[in-house]
């Protein structure tokens, strides 16, 4: 990993009294908090830059992008998120024999996903706060994206400071149910604030800083309807009531939800914004993570073309391999050569949500509610024929007849050759629709094809996972922290920040009584309440 020396600030400082607005506290204040890839408050009063400038920010902290920041990256997605869905897996150990996969939480990693969530979201979505009106389209899709980023940072620690950012130097956290509460609100406030502005005006907003979807309000306003579907959907084991009032309000607005691959949600690279993709930096750069056991198991047993869009033949024999997460005494080069490496060049664009889920989240409120004019095969299948388009990949009709072809039941380790019996650990079904079998078992199919397209959003997967206790996954060999995770178990959060503790003290100590016990790595969320 390359390292980047990040000066990461915590919630009890700077940051929730509104950054710069602080400078009384010292006279070194404003020089040390002073991003220099960002514009300064002096300069976004010239050019109208007040709302844009602060907008692109937004989008870059999303998946942290920009000049010198994979390892940052790396440290906020590719380390947790991308290791717990077993998207990925190391190399590698580090000096210090810091392994998340092996669920020894190094907090300096598992800080960074917080830490940096308000600083490059939060922080700059606060000052679009001030300068806009309520009905502003400006701040509506800024606050899609600060519920799509922050609802990352709530399915990764439970409660957070949320509803009172922004009025306090020290500010007390949410419930994670209180979290939800408000982002559903927010979202439908900027959707109806957005489907005003598209039903009167087909122009384009903000599109000189949007790169996502260059201003295009109807995409914005689909993110939010298939977000918000994403959303209820998170929390249907825990109050079926309200999830499937929400589903129903995002299906039911006039503009819908994502349709086609072209309506991704997508960071794309141009001549406003270019950056070194990280994950071809940790892969191909670094070989620090490749593809793991879990996904050769199933994209090679289900012979999905979608493993050449997704990944790298290994360069010493040809073939499509994955590491096992949590080795012992791994070391990179036994796997360096004869594994697989993520298929990203460095001027790949960066992906936040692909349009397939739309329809893996229909298929499952068909199963469970029957909303929808489609049967649950018709969007299950009509997901996958999305998921191939966004990969750029053929065949989706033959694979999605296929019956036979069922994930690997054997893993065999390229560098030792050890074979191990993974069939008790995977979700063992066929791609192909089954009208005949239950309810529950076509629910485990859907979760098993959302997987597969949610990649590479570890984190996204990870959440599904813990939500539904699908798809089943090769099992991490070492486990290191049996006090908070037992055996043959998810993990199931990230600890509250150390900075957090230092210097929101009170506060997140109060937080702690929020949680479903004790601020550890296995305690659940307010919604993993089926697993």
């Amino acid at each position: 990993m390359k390292m980047k020396s990040s000066n990461i600030r915590s919630l009890g400082g700077f940051l929730l009294a509104g950054g710069l607005l602080l400078s009384s506290c010292t006279g070194e204040f404003e020089k040390w908090n002073i991003n220099p890839d960002e514009a300064t408050k002096e300069d976004m009063t010239h050019d109208n830059l007040n709302t844009g400038s602060y907008f692109s920010q937004m989008e870059r902290g999303v998946f942290v992008v920009g000049k010198d920041m994979g390892g940052e990256y790396q440290i906020t997605q590719a380390l947790e998120g991308d290791l717990y869905a077993s998207y990925l897996a190391p190399t590698m150990k580090w000096n210090n024999d810091n392994r998340n996969d092996q669920y020894v939480l190094y907090m300096p990693w598992c800080n960074a996903p917080f830490n940096d969530a308000y600083e490059r979201v939060m922080q700059p979505w606060l000052e679009i706060r001030k300068v806009s009106e309520d009905n502003s389209p400006a701040l509506a899709m800024a606050t899609v994206i600060k519920v799509l980023a922050m609802q990352r940072v709530t399915d990764t620690y439970g409660p957070i400071p949320y509803s009172k950012f922004g009025t306090a130097v020290q500010v007390p956290y949410d419930s994670q149910e209180e979290v939800y509460n408000q982002m559903f609100k927010e979202l439908a406030d900027a959707i109806n604030v957005l489907t005003a502005y598209a039903n009167g005006s087909s122009d384009s907003y903000l599109a000189d800083y949007d790169n996502v979807y260059s201003g295009n309000v109807v995409k914005w306003i689909r993110l939010a309807n298939t977000l918000r579907l994403r959303m209820s959907m998170r929390i249907s084991y825990v109050n079926e009531d309200k999830a499937k009032q929400e589903a129903q309000a995002a299906i039911n607005n006039t503009y819908g939800l994502m349709q086609t691959a072209d309506d991704d949600a997508v960071l794309h690279q141009s001549t406003k914004l270019t950056f070194i993709h990280p994950l071809y930096e940790i892969g191909t750069s670094w070989d620090d993570e490749h593809m793991s056991a879990t996904m050769e198991c199933y994209l090679n047993g289900y012979a999905d073309p979608r493993v050449a869009a997704y990944f790298l033949p290994a360069t010493a024999t040809s073939l499509y391999k994955g590491i096992r997460n949590g080795k012992s005494n791994i070391q990179k080069s036994q796997y360096q050569s004869n594994t697989s490496r993520m298929n990203y060049g460095a001027g790949t664009d960066m992906e936040w949500m692909h349009a397939a889920e739309a329809y893996f989240l229909m298929a499952e409120a068909k199963l469970r509610w029957d909303i929808g004019t489609m049967t649950a095969r018709q969007y299950y299948e009509q997901g996958i024929r999305v998921s191939f388009a966004s990969a750029g990949v053929s065949g989706a009709d033959s694979y999605l007849s296929n019956s036979e072809r069922l994930p690997l039941s054997t893993y065999v380790d390229p560098a030792s050759n050890r074979s191990t019996d993974v069939s008790s650990m995977l979700s063992m079904l066929p791609v192909a629709w089954d009208d005949a079998a239950s309810a529950e078992t076509n629910l485990e199919r859907i979760a098993i094809q959302k997987w597969i397209a949610t990649y590479p959003d570890g984190q996204e997967a990870w959440s599904n996972m813990r939500r539904t206790g699908w798809p089943g996954w090769v099992r991490i060999e070492t486990y290191r922290f049996q006090n908070e995770v037992r055996d043959g178990e998810m993990i199931s959060r990230l600890k509250f920040p150390t900075t957090e503790y230092t210097n929101n003290t009170d506060n997140t100590n109060a937080a702690a009584s929020l949680l479903n016990g004790a601020d550890a790595a296995g305690t659940r969320l307010w919604w993993d309440v089926k697993r």
